[in-house]
């Protein structure tokens, strides 16, 4: 049901209230200025209120709402008319602070709400299986359920997948389609282009399964992409998960992440070996996101095997790369991910991706230019794109792993990653990739014994990076149709 997305084009991903000024008008400001001439469109990580909840916006209150100390909806509608922009649509759960759940508390299954939210017992019964409970999918250390006690005295175990402020949703209930159909509408008044479906594998829960990715999972994915797509929007769908699993998904949507794409990146630079890098775009979707940091961990498990099925990396290369990490990174991320800190997820590391390269910025710069050239739209993290140094004072502050790589950015420190000369070229990197035409065309690749090129062509147009696996070197190649071809080193950015 897929429909074509223009490609060609690379996107800010960033919250409004970590990058200077905190404003959806700051922001404006800097993509237009010191940015400008640099990305096609923007995602706005969670704007609802509130921006300071539990789980950074992804706990909202309202979903329909923009958090007034970002602005408002009239300031979403004017970035929206210069930058096409991407809103999270949270599918899974909302806020136990939000109206419709404190009602619940207080009038219990009287609520008009009550429907709206799951318990265990609406899934499994009165009497719930213990097997049945446990073939629950489950990748991160906190119960699946949370006893909360009404305001007349009964307690309930409603479902909480992420944190306990993090109420799941019954999306088959009519309440649940309504409250959905309500985000839909609003994005739709508002200019939203793009929409990511949030957590969306978890959204179907059935007793005796995994209650992830269900084949009424795809079907519910498949609904909601039609409806955005009706609309005029297209749908991203985040599914951490096994590779194939992606590839099944992304005939169902329009776009998806390409996750297994950071560990792979991170490999090849660590090992010099292309081999499993080249594997998966042999066989990756060609509708996809391309990231290599977000507002998550780095994800482990879409590179790992699962339930018997190989991975693209092997058990003992994960053990390798994730112990590099830790030591690139100083042991830093150590006490940000999985049980060191306050996570609901085992299956990432929590590191900024600057420093899983150990700070090198040759490396850095390379890691990126092949992000470059992979098929797909690329997303930049706002953090990636300052190369920005894990916040262990952040996270120390919060005790929440994943902030190790959500720092603030106020105006004087982003006047100074703004001169890093690793930023400088990352900025010149992705405006030399913005001109060349031959991204609208066909993506080839081939590996020799010390060589790995990724190849685009369009017509006259051409361009490929060439990356000698044992040096880590890599060059850039480049020719306008009726031009003389061109060639840079890719290290050269960094001092010219």
């Amino acid at each position: 049901m897929t429909h074509a997305v223009q490609t060609n084009q690379i996107q800010l991903i960033t919250y409004v209230d970590r990058l200077s000024g905190g404003k959806i008008t700051d922001l404006h400001r800097l993509l237009q200025g010191q940015l400008a001439g640099l990305f096609d469109a923007v995602h706005l990580l969670p704007f609802y209120p509130p921006i300071d909840g539990e789980d950074a916006g992804f706990d909202p209150t309202d979903h329909t709402a923009v958090d007034s100390r970002l602005g408002s909806w009239a300031d979403i509608e004017r970035l929206a008319a210069d930058y096409p922009i991407m809103a999270d649509m949270i599918v899974n759960h909302m806020s136990a602070q939000s109206p419709q759940f404190l009602d619940v508390l207080q009038q219990g299954e009287s609520s008009p709400y009550w429907p709206l939210f799951l318990t265990r017992d609406k899934v499994f019964g009165q009497q719930p299986d213990q097997a049945q409970l446990d073939a629950i999918y489950r990748p991160r250390p906190t119960p699946c359920f949370t006893d909360i006690r009404l305001a007349n005295g009964d307690t309930k175990a409603f479902w909480t997948t992420f944190t306990a402020n993090q109420i799941d949703i019954d999306v088959t209930s009519a309440q649940g389609e309504a409250y959905l159909q309500a985000i839909l509408q609003r994005f739709t008044d508002h200019g939203v282009k793009y929409i990511r479906l949030d957590a969306a594998g978890y959204a179907i829960k059935k007793a005796g399964s995994s209650c992830f990715m269900l084949p009424e999972t795809f079907e519910f994915i498949e609904k909601l992409s039609k409806q955005a797509k009706a609309r005029g929007m297209t749908c991203l769908v985040e599914i951490h998960g096994y590779h194939k699993t992606q590839i099944e998904i992304a005939k169902r949507c329009d776009m998806v992440y390409d996750f297994a794409l950071p560990p792979l990146v991170l490999h090849t630079i660590f090992s010099g070996s292309a081999y499993a890098l080249k594997t998966w775009l042999d066989i990756a979707p060609r509708n996809c996101i391309t990231v290599l940091d977000t507002h998550d961990g780095i994800g482990i498990v879409d590179a790992a095997d699962y339930q018997g099925a190989a991975g693209l990396l092997t058990d003992p290369e994960l053990d390798s790369l994730v112990e590099k990490i830790h030591h690139n990174s100083g042991g830093s991320s150590k006490l940000a991910t999985g049980n060191a800190a306050n996570n609901v997820d085992l299956y990432q590391v929590n590191c900024s991706f600057y420093d899983a390269l150990g700070r090198n910025n040759e490396h850095y710069l390379l890691a990126r230019a092949i992000q470059l050239f992979c098929p797909g739209i690329s997303q930049i993290y706002y953090g990636g794109l300052l190369a920005a140094e894990n916040d262990v004072a952040l996270l120390k502050k919060t005790a929440v792993g994943r902030d190790i790589n959500r720092p603030y950015f106020d105006e004087s420190s982003l006047q100074l990653a703004l001169q890093k000369p690793v930023v400088k070229a990352l900025m010149k990197l992705i405006q030399l990739r913005r001109t060349l035409q031959a991204f609208d065309g066909d993506f080839s690749q081939t590996l020799a014994p010390n060589l790995y090129q990724l190849n685009w062509q369009h017509g006259g147009h051409q361009a490929s990076l060439s990356l000698q696996l044992d040096s880590l070197t890599a060059t850039l190649a480049w020719q306008h149709q009726g031009q003389a071809a061109q060639q840079l080193q890719l290290a050269d950015l960094l001092v010219c």
